[in-house]
């Protein structure tokens, strides 16, 4: 199954390379644009659950990875206004 790298901007500036099991996450989130806080959150959300069930789906179980990104996603979120400044998409490979 082929793996996806994204890496991200966080309102502060910080970047972050995250990893997706599946190539479904381009379906969630584009390279180049920017989302708000929530917006990246729900979306990042939709798609590594997505990618986790086609694990699930091929392999029997899900992707405990993509959870545990989820995860790292969610929690730094909660450090960041949600009216501030946009999560970037910088690229995904």
């Amino acid at each position: 199954m082929p793996e996806v790298i994204f890496h991200i901007r966080w309102p502060d500036g910080t970047e972050e390379r995250c990893y997706s099991p599946s190539t479904i996450i381009h379906d969630h989130l584009t390279a180049g644009h920017s989302y708000p806080l929530r917006d990246f959150v729900a979306r990042a959300r939709a798609g590594l659950n997505a990618a986790s069930d086609r694990v699930a789906a091929r392999y029997g179980f899900a992707c405990s990875s993509a959870m545990d990104q989820l995860a790292r996603i969610e929690a730094t979120a909660k450090r960041h206004r949600p009216d501030g400044p946009p999560v970037v998409c910088l690229s995904l490979s």
